[in-house]
């Protein structure tokens, strides 16, 4: 049950956003979990400000998951984020948090896992 928050400081398409829900859900698998259950939420044109500065060309990417989170896996994660945004974007990593939550109470469905 895995969910992605990213918030961008430009404007996108929405193809741009199809294309970077498509390729969030390939990486996904790094956290040993499935596209099929996969959530993306994309927020762009977003207020980012970092060391005092509006960032223009910004990110923040918020996954949680449900369980924990393998600190290994979050290193692999995070450095396919900041491809994928560098790639598609044009975002540089150093313009770029990533946060991990993980959550041992998940609901879905009217029931919970």
């Amino acid at each position: 049950m895995p969910y992605i928050d990213v918030k961008l400081s430009k404007k996108i398409s929405n193809d741009d956003k199809d294309v970077l829900k498509s390729k969030l859900g390939k990486a996904i698998k790094i956290m040993h979990k499935p596209e099929s259950y996969l959530m993306v939420g994309v927020c762009d044109n977003y207020d980012l400000y970092f060391a005092g500065n509006k960032l223009e060309n910004g990110a923040f990417v918020s996954i949680s998951v449900f369980g924990g989170v393998d600190p290994s896996c979050a290193e692999s994660m995070t450095k396919a984020i900041c491809d994928i945004l560098h790639e598609q974007f044009s975002i540089y990593g150093s313009d770029v948090y990533v946060t991990y939550s993980g959550v041992e109470n998940w609901g879905w469905n009217g029931g919970n896992f």
